[in-house]
């Protein structure tokens, strides 16, 4: 579908107060049409609002359910979420395949996100959720980055060379100007392409990745630790983002044990988080109560947030592309 139908049939189910007339779907919103519109600094406000619509009791939201494929080593996922005070619902399908990209030559993430009106329960619209998935996963990473890392952080390290690793540099660099970035990947091939396109340095190891870092991203595919506590600065902000099984880690116990340890979720990082969970680590405070102020950013210790992803961002993630783009849709007024 073309981006000027889709604008059409948006501004078709809005009434002059902005009201919708929807009594059915109309649309699916494909990967185009919402990276048309979505953009890192309103995701990354967006995100923001998502964590402290959590602290503040507003959002319900499960712990995700996950099927594991065991024959691919992969999962099927289903994450729904609610904000009554933001008037969201919606769910996201979602399946990770690790062995996609060297056996089929496809992505290892595929999505959709589904949303419903709250007060009528019909469905709203269907859109691609791999874009968003990438981009709200980063910009989270980014609210983290904003509150948690030193205050003189210009050094910026990314373990992993993928979709994530490309999306954490752009929403990461809304947030702070670095003037050194660089990349490592179990493949140098991958390292050196991913560098080459951010305009950072390809490292032939994790040490030299992240010794002069003040932010450090974990990315990859690893189930067992890439990163290690003596190759990191004792201020350094860590925003761990893969290993998102409960047998999986990417950060060391030692560095675990040795951080404060950040979340977006209490109760899916004790379910879900190997990093957490392996370690045995005390996780100090959710990323919400850090936004509300209801606990201190330790911004001159070690930190690490432990990201799983919760499905209140992509809902929000996926209201915020429905209001961009029925924005756009509307004639300029003087």
């Amino acid at each position: 579908m073309s981006l000027t139908r889709l604008k059409h049939i948006l501004a078709r189910q809005c009434d002059p107060h902005g009201f919708r007339k929807q009594t059915k779907m109309e649309c699916f919103i494909s990967a185009e049409n919402v990276k048309s519109v979505l953009t890192y600094d309103r995701l990354i406000s967006a995100m923001e609002k998502a964590f402290k619509k959590l602290q503040e009791k507003q959002v319900l939201q499960p712990v995700r359910i996950v099927l594991p494929v065991a024959s691919e080593n992969g999962f099927f996922g289903l994450m729904p979420a609610m904000c009554e005070a933001e008037e969201v619902m919606g769910t996201k399908l979602v399946t990770w395949y690790p062995q996609n990209t060297g056996r089929h030559g496809v992505p290892t993430h595929h999505a959709i996100i589904v949303l419903f009106n709250k007060n009528t329960g019909i469905p709203k619209a269907i859109m691609d959720g791999e874009v968003i998935t990438a981009m709200r996963t980063a910009a989270c990473s980014a609210v983290a980055t904003k509150f948690l890392a030193p205050p003189s952080a210009c050094k910026l390290a990314i373990l992993g060379a993928g979709v994530q690793a490309r999306s954490h540099y752009h929403a990461l660099i809304t947030v702070i100007p670095f003037t050194q970035v660089t990349v490592w990947s179990r493949s140098f091939a991958s390292a050196e392409l991913c560098a080459s396109e951010l305009g950072a340095m390809a490292c032939q190891s994790v040490e030299e990745a992240v010794r002069e870092a003040d932010v450090i991203v974990t990315v990859t595919a690893s189930t067992t630790p890439v990163l290690r506590l003596e190759w990191v600065k004792p201020n350094a902000h860590i925003n761990g983002v893969g290993a998102c099984r409960p047998d999986w880690s990417e950060i060391d116990t030692e560095l675990m044990r040795a951080a404060v340890v950040y979340v977006d979720s209490r109760e899916g990082a004790l379910a879900e988080s190997g990093d957490v969970i392996l370690s045995k680590a005390e996780v100090y405070a959710e990323l919400g109560e850090v936004v509300t102020g209801v606990k201190e950013a330790k911004r001159d210790q070690l930190t690490v947030f432990k990201s799983l992803g919760m499905a209140i961002e992509d809902v929000m993630a996926g209201e915020l592309v429905l209001e961009q783009l029925a924005s756009h849709s509307q004639p300029a007024t003087n």
